[in-house]
C-alpha cells in the first residue's frame, strides 16, 4: 500500500516492544494511542480514518492488520485482535507525527457522560459528532452530497448529515463548508433534543423489518389490507400515523433540482434497520413529498409481507 507519508519502519510493530516503551513516555500514559491519535485529530479536523485491510490465520490464533489514515499519514498495525492491530496503527502514527499527549485538547466529558459542544472557544462540530459516536458506540454520522448546483465559480453544495435516527440539511459553497454546517445543525438538534448545551440525548432502537413482519398493530394491519391506490390519499399523514405506532422517525429532504419535466424532488428517510430512502416527485413541494411517503409506504408493505 503506497500512499504519501507511508513510511517502512512504522507499518509494523509487535505487541509487546514499542506498546509499552511509548507508554512510559508519554505525559499521559492512561490513554491509549487510538485515544490520543483521535483527541489530534478532532484538534486538527483531520480524524483518523481505520480500514481492516487483511484478517487471517485460524480460528484460535487469528491475524489482523489495519490501516489508519489521519491527513497525509498512513500508517499499518497488525495484531492478534482487531483491536490491537488498531492499536498498533495508531501507535506508528503517533511516530510519525511526533504527538505529545499533553498539548492535545479535546472537548471535555462531563461527570454527566454528556459532551460539551465547544473545544476551546472553537466550535468543531464534525468532530464532536465524531467523538460523541466514539464515546457512545453509535454510528459515525454519515455525510452525503443532495445536490450540486449553480455555475462553476459559484457552486453551492447541499449535505444532509445522518446520526442514528436524526437527519439535518445543509447548504455551502464547497462540500466540506456543507458538511460543516449540516454537522452543525445536527449539534444544535442534539441540544435541543437534550434541552440544554450538555448533549445527552440517547438513541430508540432501530426498528428493523423483521419487527414490522411480525407486527399486529392497527397501523400495520391496515396498511397490509387495505390497496394504496386510492386518488386525493394523505400518505404523508399515514405516514406519520404507521412511524409513531412502530417508532421509527421520518425525515423528508427537499432536492433544489427539478426533474426534467419541471416537477419538485424529495427524499423521504425511514429510521429503519436497515435505512429506508424513498424518492418522490410532484408538481409542488407537498406533492413531491406525498409521492415519496407512498413510495415509502409502497416498500414497507411489500418488505413487511415477505415470510
Amino acid at each position: 500500500m503506497s500512499q504519501e507519508g507511508y513510511q517502512p519502519a512504522a507499518v509494523k510493530t509487535t505487541a509487546d516492544t514499542s506498546l509499552n516503551i511509548q507508554e512510559s513516555q508519554r505525559p499521559n500514559p492512561g490513554k491509549t494511542p487510538i485515544q490520543i491519535l483521535h483527541e489530534y485529530g478532532t484538534k486538527s479536523g483531520n480524524l483518523p480514518v481505520y480500514v481492516m485491510e487483511k484478517a487471517e490465520g485460524e480460528a484460535h490464533q487469528p491475524s489482523f492488520v489495519f490501516s489508519v489514515k489521519i491527513g497525509d499519514v498512513s500508517c499499518t498495525g497488525q495484531g492478534p485482535s482487531k483491536k490491537a492491530a488498531k492499536h498498533l496503527a495508531a501507535e506508528a502514527a503517533l511516530n510519525i507525527l511526533q504527538i505529545d499527549a499533553g498539548t492535545v485538547n479535546v472537548p471535555v466529558k462531563s461527570e454527566s457522560n454528556g459532551v460539551a459542544a465547544q473545544t476551546n472557544n472553537h466550535p468543531n462540530s464534525v468532530g464532536i459528532l465524531q467523538e460523541l459516536a466514539l464515546q457512545r458506540g453509535w454510528r459515525f454520522p454519515e455525510y452525503t452530497v443532495l445536490t450540486e448546483a449553480g455555475p462553476p465559480h459559484k457552486r453551492e453544495f447541499t449535505v444532509t448529515c445522518r446520526m442514528e435516527s436524526l437527519s439535518e440539511k445543509a447548504a455551502g459553497s464547497s462540500k466540506k463548508a456543507a458538511k460543516k454546517a449540516a454537522a452543525e445543525k445536527m449539534v444544535a438538534k442534539l441540544q435541543s433534543l437534550s434541552g440544554c448545551s450538555e448533549i445527552t440525548w440517547t438513541p430508540k432502537p432501530s426498528v428493523r423489518f423483521e419487527n414490522l413482519r411480525n407486527s399486529s398493530a392497527e397501523k400495520m394491519s391496515l396498511l397490509r389490507r387495505n390497496p394504496l391506490s386510492i386518488p386525493n390519499t394523505d400518505y404523508i399523514q399515514m405516514m406519520l400515523e404507521l412511524s409513531k405506532e412502530q417508532g421509527f422517525e421520518v425525515t423528508y429532504f427537499d432536492i433544489d433540482e427539478l426533474t426534467v419535466n419541471g416537477q419538485y424532488q424529495c427524499l423521504a428517510e425511514l429510521s429503519t434497520s436497515p435505512v429506508t430512502v424513498c424518492h418522490g416527485t410532484g408538481i409542488s413541494c407537498s406533492n413531491a413529498h406525498n409521492d415519496a411517503a407512498h413510495s415509502a409506504l409502497q416498500y414497507i408493505k411489500i418488505m413487511a409481507s415477505i415470510k
